[in-house]
């Protein structure tokens, strides 16, 4: 083992033992004072062993997720500091492959080994959510979808490759011609997200409950929207968390609610998730999460364009890497962009709570009173052991949505103006 991947190895276990002693030290069901005995205090609404599983619990996925980033990276850093990418466009050199032959079986080869090392991470985090009775699915399902969506994803990037190393091997500003591709690319995917892809995975029909079908309708009609845009996935085979969302742009927007949320919740409760999420559709959130990804992606590819010049220039004769076009090149840049991914989490966190918090505010002022977003978010945090209050550096890298803690204030203080 050379060096770097020595410093490597120690490195994360150094960097996994400091964030497990930092989640074991956080709280993440402890409310300021000003909230206890209140509906936002989880002592109020989960029983004592729920609580501490859910301080065990949150402790445990939210450990998983910090180092699942650092682990990927180990597996890029490992195939650079190593040899194996060099090794391999080596051996593929003296076949008669074409460049786009050759670059195709570094693709399926790195995302063979990637699948491979990730799941004993995803296995624990499955059996994580078996044990405190969340997931409900059989391995063979469980297992089954990680293969169909290794599948998709080397699909997508055996496209995604040949056609960015065909800009690359151009040379000009490569970055440049990318990104003003990637967004017809990103609209077409999320286009075809929930018609094509979303189905190889769980069964969606329209509402079965007639009566709630109907409100739900006026609900719809009342905001302005179509009406057969509103779906029940099949989820209860898999889990017991519940859930709702909105999905799709243009003629593919829908509306989709687990039946999970359907046969436990209330029609109240439920009301006010269908309106949360027509909040979303009504002020093009989708749309404005396009844009978002367009803008990001623009910042990624030139800010990546320049990293990647540097470490060619730095580290690139002990890897063989002479120039970004060349085929086993490829670690390094899946490297750089799950680097960047990480790093840009806390803006796009930022963002996303942002829009949530409106889509709350539109569901309440759209129902008129919000007592029922109170107890809905009460049964959510219960349902999947969520931590109502994270610490905060799991709220800055993980919470796409406000705490419920923060929900249910905000929720009483609107039920309190309504009165």
């Amino acid at each position: 083992m050379n060096k770097p991947i020595r410093l490597y190895y120690i490195s994360f276990v150094l960097y996994a033992a400091v964030i497990g002693l930092l989640l074991w030290m956080a709280s993440a069901n402890t409310v300021p004072d000003i909230y206890k005995g209140t509906p936002a205090d989880p002592a109020t609404f989960m029983t004592a062993e729920q609580l501490k599983m859910s301080e065990v619990y949150s402790a445990q996925r939210n450990w998983l997720f910090f180092v699942s980033y650092p682990w990927e990276w180990g597996i890029y850093i490992v195939l650079l500091f190593g040899g194996f990418a060099k090794r391999w466009e080596e051996k593929l050199e003296h076949t008669r492959l074409p460049f786009a032959g050759r670059l195709a079986a570094i693709v399926i080869l790195i995302n063979a080994i990637a699948f491979v090392v990730r799941l004993p991470l995803r296995f624990t985090g499955y059996t994580l959510s078996r044990s405190n009775g969340i997931s409900t699915q059989p391995f063979a399902g469980w297992l089954r979808d990680k293969l169909v969506a290794f599948g998709i994803d080397t699909l997508m990037m055996l496209v995604v490759a040949a056609v960015a190393y065909w800009f690359i091997r151009k040379g000009g500003r490569w970055w440049l011609k990318l990104w003003l591709l990637s967004i017809p690319f990103t609209l077409f995917l999320m286009y075809i997200q929930p018609v094509v892809i979303d189905p190889l995975y769980n069964r969606f029909s329209p509402l079965s409950d007639s009566a709630l079908a109907q409100k739900i309708e006026r609900l719809a009609a009342d905001a302005g929207i179509p009406t057969e845009r509103v779906f029940e996935v099949d989820m209860s085979t898999k889990t017991n968390a519940l859930n709702a969302y909105v999905d799709g742009i243009g003629p593919s927007l829908r509306i989709v609610i687990w039946d999970t949320t359907l046969k436990r919740l209330n029609d109240d409760e439920i009301m006010m998730i269908v309106a949360h999420e027509i909040g979303h559709y009504k002020m093009h959130h989708l749309e404005w999460s396009v844009l978002g990804a367009v803008g990001g992606s623009l910042a990624m590819l030139w800010l990546g364009s320049i990293i990647i010049r540097i470490i060619i220039r730095t580290w690139g004769h002990r890897w063989g890497i002479r120039q970004i076009g060349q085929a086993a090149s490829l670690p390094l840049i899946l490297l750089l962009l799950s680097v960047l991914s990480f790093v840009s989490l806390p803006f796009s966190n930022a963002v996303s709570r942002q829009a949530e918090s409106a889509a709350d505010r539109y569901a309440e002022q759209l129902i008129g009173r919000s007592a029922s977003a109170v107890s809905m978010q009460q049964m959510l945090s219960v349902a999947t052991l969520d931590e109502v209050n994270p610490p905060w550096f799991v709220r800055l890298f993980r919470s796409t949505h406000p705490s419920a803690m923060e929900r249910i204030v905000d929720a009483e203080a609107f039920e309190n103006r309504s009165r």
